[in-house]
């Protein structure tokens, strides 16, 4: 199918007809999330794509001028023009806007600045979609992008849509106008023409979420020097360290003399090959970042030197609000997870994270113990030839009568893969805690946070090889691949809370 009208850049069409909404799923399976941060929330540059602009190229460079970020997505062919996928490609407009959907909520808004048609360059943006081999043709620019975490649920109630948004929607501007006459912001924007939404009170989550989403932002986009073997980790290492503390309930704000220590011992371990030991880099440098802040020195000074910080008795950390919300158990499950992956080779994380006291993300369990003292008496011969040593650890004490039942409930039958394990007296089963109880997850011990597993997918849960998605399709993490759908029991609520900070850890979440 091809779109009436490709090509053309009717920058009136939605002025006069009123704005109308897209509804774009993101997608959560493979390449979905990489496509959303390659060319809609990092974009592009058009030079590096100048031989496949073909028609376009005038207009997008004249949209996108040589220094800017060109913003693009698209949809492969709808099967006909008549379903709701193929009204959507034909009707939206220059000047509408388009909503992204992830997981029940949206996540970003952005407006039509162009509407067009080019195989060439959507492969050469996104590839080809490894199930049926199309790409991602039918495609629009886009202009005035801005993120947000809003619950969806509201907005598809409002236009009949029943259940999670699974393909391209578009949504008259008399409907879109309707809906935010009696919802108010967020949805409302620079853009809306002619609205003036009824005084209300600003609603107190959807900012705060912004917030939240601002931090993270704050943490994908960080400004470091990339050498060949990949972006230099002295500000990421710095950020988690700080996060550790924040972690540990220490001061936001750290002294030059225990960053300078610490920090720098951890730039001798992970700063690479050749790499310069330098902590005063990151420690005044993270200021560009917008969510860290140095006392002692004035704000022009870029670099002061080690001896300069320590005349001045310069603290640095995240600022008040930055460390506010790294306090909360998911933000930081976030922050961590941010982090690590993007700036970290997977060879080296968990290493990483151990050294800042974060190694309790490696897995949904978390420490369930604290560390052997290496100093107790180790008791000869008590039990046998092999030594024996007295532990002295604390384990979160669980309710053995929530995991007895549990596993009566689903008959030691795991919701996994539905399969009982046999053993010499009957069956066996695993109760698991969704949100591990253990530091620094420290989930709660109930019914609803808990799961009736075989012990392989309990072990794959624990250490984040699985997860368990909004429509509670279980998938595998490295790839997103379906592999069963969760079993459940009339009787066994579970708290989509908990889900959703498992998908966390597994950098499900967005």
């Amino acid at each position: 199918m091809t779109i009436n009208g490709a090509g053309r850049y009717d920058g009136g069409a939605a002025a006069t007809g009123g704005i109308q909404w897209l509804l774009q799923p993101r997608g959560i399976r493979k390449g979905g999330r990489a496509h959303f941060r390659h060319t809609v929330q990092v974009g592009v540059k058009l030079a590096d794509y100048a031989d496949v602009l073909g028609g376009e190229a005038a207009k997008l460079t004249e949209l996108f001028p040589e220094g800017t970020a060109a913003r693009f997505w698209g949809a492969t062919p709808a099967a006909s023009e008549g379903n709701a996928k193929g009204r959507a490609l034909l009707g939206c407009r220059v000047g509408d806007e388009v909503l992204f959907y992830n997981q029940w909520k949206f996540i970003a808004r952005a407006t039509i600045t162009a509407k067009f048609w080019n195989t060439h360059l959507a492969e050469a943006l996104w590839g080809k979609d490894e199930e049926d081999g199309a790409t991602w043709e039918h495609m629009i620019a886009l202009g005035d992008v801005v993120e947000f975490d809003v619950d969806a649920r509201p907005a598809l109630a409002a236009f009949g849509i029943n259940g999670a948004l699974r393909g391209l929607r578009l949504e008259s501007a008399e409907r879109r106008l309707a809906f935010i006459n009696e919802h108010g912001a967020p949805w409302s924007s620079p853009t809306t023409a002619g609205v003036v939404p009824a005084p209300r009170k600003p609603k107190t989550e959807p900012q705060s979420k912004l917030e939240r989403q601002a931090l993270l932002h704050a943490f994908r986009t960080l400004r470091t020097h990339t050498a060949q073997d990949g972006p230099s980790p002295h500000k990421p290492l710095a950020l988690l360290w700080s996060i550790g503390r924040v972690a540990a309930g220490e001061e936001r704000l750290a002294p030059w003399d225990v960053f300078e220590r610490e920090v720098g011992a951890l730039l001798a371990e992970f700063g690479g090959e050749g790499s310069q030991v330098t902590p005063h880099y990151p420690f005044s440098r993270l200021r560009s970042s917008g969510v860290w802040e140095v006392h002692g020195v004035a704000d022009g000074i870029k670099d002061p030197g080690p001896g300069a910080l320590r005349m001045a008795g310069a603290k640095a950390g995240f600022v008040s609000e930055a460390a506010r919300r790294l306090r909360k158990a998911r933000i930081r499950a976030e922050a961590v997870k941010v982090l690590s992956s993007m700036y970290f080779p997977t060879a080296v994380r968990p290493l990483v994270l151990d050294r800042v006291g974060l190694g309790g993300y490696l897995s949904a369990s978390g420490h369930i113990e604290e560390p052997v003292d290496d100093t107790t008496d180790v008791a000869e011969g008590v039990a046998g030839p092999v030594k024996r040593r007295l532990t002295k650890g604390m384990r979160p004490e669980r309710n053995p009568e929530l995991i007895r039942q549990v596993k009566r409930w689903h008959q030691d039958t795991c919701q996994v893969c539905s399969e009982p394990l046999e053993d010499l007296f009957g069956h066996y089963s695993e109760a698991a805690h969704i949100q591990g109880i253990g530091s620094p997850h420290d989930g709660p011990d109930q019914l609803s946070n808990m799961l009736c597993l075989c012990p392989n997918h309990h072990r794959q849960f624990d250490r984040l090889a699985i997860y368990i998605d909004p429509e509670w399709k279980v998938r595998r993490t490295r790839d997103d691949e379906f592999l069963y759908e969760l079993r459940f029991h009339p009787r066994h609520r579970i708290e989509p809370e908990h889900v959703e900070y498992h998908r966390v850890l597994c950098g499900k979440n967005d």
